[in-house]
């Protein structure tokens, strides 16, 4: 069952209203999706910092501090300036397994003011758990944090 990805939007957009600044926002749409979506092991942001992508806020088990630009999906994300859905993790080239239990993923990236600023990265245990409408409706959720929230990083 796809989630309800227009109420997420409008929760989004409730706590936005209250406190604009990025590092709460990442905060609470990294548990806002973690608790709205099934199936997932972990929810989070990976910030453009030096050149390269510097973990952010986050709901899962330890992560990757840094990942460079082409380095697996959040790279190739981040290079690309394109979504990647990624079906099986096991059969993407480069791959960065921070969790083995991940085995499929999407990522989608960020802008301020037209630049890249980071990227959102959500994985899962299943194989092929995310659908083109997850994909629309998480580019949404991304839509609203481009358009509301203050970044200053």
């Amino acid at each position: 069952m796809t989630p309800d990805y227009d109420l997420l939007c409008e929760q989004l957009k409730a706590f936005i209203s209250d406190e604009p600044d990025y590092l709460p926002v990442l905060s609470n749409t990294s548990a806002l999706i973690n608790e709205s979506l099934d199936d997932l092991n972990w929810v989070g942001f990976y910030l453009m910092n030096k050149g390269s992508l510097l973990l952010g806020p986050f709901q899962g088990k330890t992560a990757c501090i840094r990942i460079a630009l082409g380095k697996g999906v959040c790279g190739t994300a981040a290079a690309e300036d394109k979504t990647q859905r990624i079906a099986n993790v096991h059969e993407f080239k480069g791959h960065i397994a921070c969790d083995c239990a991940s085995n499929s993923e999407i990522v989608i990236p960020i802008h301020k003011s037209g630049e890249l600023i980071g990227v959102l990265d959500i994985d899962s245990p299943k194989f092929d758990r995310f659908s083109e409408a997850d994909q629309a409706g998480l580019e949404k959720v991304v839509k609203v944090l481009e358009e509301m929230m203050v970044y200053n990083g």
